[in-house]
């Protein structure tokens, strides 16, 4: 027996109730359809005769909300071009060029949805962050630097670069994009010199434990150049707790932005070559680019924007007094201060005070006087009391004791 189609089906219940004199519900019932879909099918066989009574497609005639095929061009053409950018990003450039009208520029989740519909991204839950949800950063610009060191620059010999990048925590200025041949403490602390005297000097500068950065977890602890350069110029040297990555999240999140749109998987014919094209990329990282985290302002204008419109200077180059002679020679010396903020210099003991307990300060042994500088602050100047004076002095009470 030959099974009848759908159509027929609809058509036969159709002819019950036309021909046959039967009722709508006997015939509902009989089906096993609802009265209201038997008046349909009837009401479709009068408009259209045989032919209505076939399935029809449920989309709309139209759709106002419906991306227009020119749009929809210019979000894949932007997302081949630059295959990691997301909705937000893409919906920025948009706006930015000014590629489609401001009447027909789509939202982000209709850029999200185009992009699904071209296999160009998966189709994932997308969770919306608490109301509550704030993004730790500092408050205003040269408050706090993140420094790290990254690898993976090929070169056209066979070997690799590494690069000492840094970025301010408040704005995501890149203040540092140095590439040298290896992980060396003089190249990275000459980056961190030429950095200083570009933008200035930090309030605080964070990095991981690296031997190039630090040397309090030696035995002995020592102080290594780095940790030098922070000192004698007033920078608070921070560092992370052990196995703890997430802590310099704003350098590391710097380096994936770093290897996609930089694209690391280049070969350049020399370090020169690299150093040169990485300038340029930074250039544009610092002044073009808009970052999401900033409300898709660049990192250039909210690194110098406090400065304009409080009237504060901008952050200007400065002298380094690590790099400079005047502390190297005979008469500076170099002294820590003990828990009670006591130091003890030429055979004198010197209270620079408890608040600077557990600091490395720099003396100058003058003639006459000793000068206490911790970094740039001179914190005390003393009158210097030479080893005879001590000696004469103590035989005098000695002989007005006896």
């Amino acid at each position: 027996m030959r099974e009848l189609s759908v159509v027929e089906q609809r058509y036969q219940a159709v002819l019950a109730v036309i021909a046959d004199g039967l009722s709508v519900k006997q015939v509902a019932e009989k089906v096993g359809v609802s009265r209201q879909t038997l008046h349909s099918w009837l009401a479709k066989y009068e408009a259209g005769g045989l032919e209505g009574l076939g399935d029809v497609s449920r989309r709309p005639r139209s759709c106002p909300h419906q991306m227009p095929a020119s749009v929809e061009a210019v979000v894949l053409e932007l997302r081949r071009e630059h295959r990691y950018w997301g909705p937000r990003r893409i919906r920025a450039e948009m706006v930015r060029r000014r590629s489609v009208s401001a009447r027909q520029l789509p939202s982000e989740s209709a850029v999200y949805r185009c992009l699904v519909r071209a296999g160009l991204v998966e189709p994932l839950a997308r969770h919306r962050r608490a109301e509550r949800f704030k993004r730790w950063e500092r408050a205003v610009p040269m408050e706090l630097w993140q420094m790290d060191v990254v690898g993976g620059f090929l070169l056209a010999d066979g070997t690799h670069a590494k690069a000492l990048t840094g970025v301010d925590d408040h704005s995501r200025f890149c203040v540092s994009a140095r590439l040298m041949p290896a992980e060396r403490t003089r190249a990275v602390c000459d980056g961190l010199a030429a950095t200083l005297r570009a933008y200035g000097c930090p309030v605080q500068l964070l990095t991981d434990n690296g031997k190039v950065f630090t040397g309090r977890f030696n035995h002995p602890p020592t102080e290594v150049l780095f940790d030098r350069i922070c000192r004698e110029n007033g920078i608070e040297h921070l560092l992370t707790a052990p196995r703890s990555p997430t802590t310099t999240g704003k350098i590391e999140r710097f380096h994936r932005t770093l290897r996609a749109e930089f694209d690391t998987r280049r070969v350049f014919t020399s370090l020169k070559a690299a150093q040169q094209a990485l300038d340029a990329w930074v250039v544009e990282y610092n002044t073009t680019r808009p970052h999401q985290s900033l409300g898709q302002q660049t990192p250039a204008e909210r690194f110098y924007a406090r400065a304009d419109t409080a009237g504060e200077p901008t952050p200007r180059p400065i002298e380094l007094a690590a790099l400079r002679s005047d502390r190297r020679g005979d008469a500076w010396v170099n002294r820590h201060v003990s828990a009670n903020g006591v130091i003890c210099v030429s055979w004198q003991q010197i209270c620079v005070g408890a608040s600077h307990a557990g600091a490395n300060v720099d003396v100058h042994v003058g003639e006459q006087l000793l000068q206490i500088w911790r970094g740039q602050e001179l914190i005390k100047t003393v009158t210097r009391t030479s080893r005879g004076e001590v000696r004469k002095k103590n035989a005098s009470v000695q002989t007005a004791r006896t």
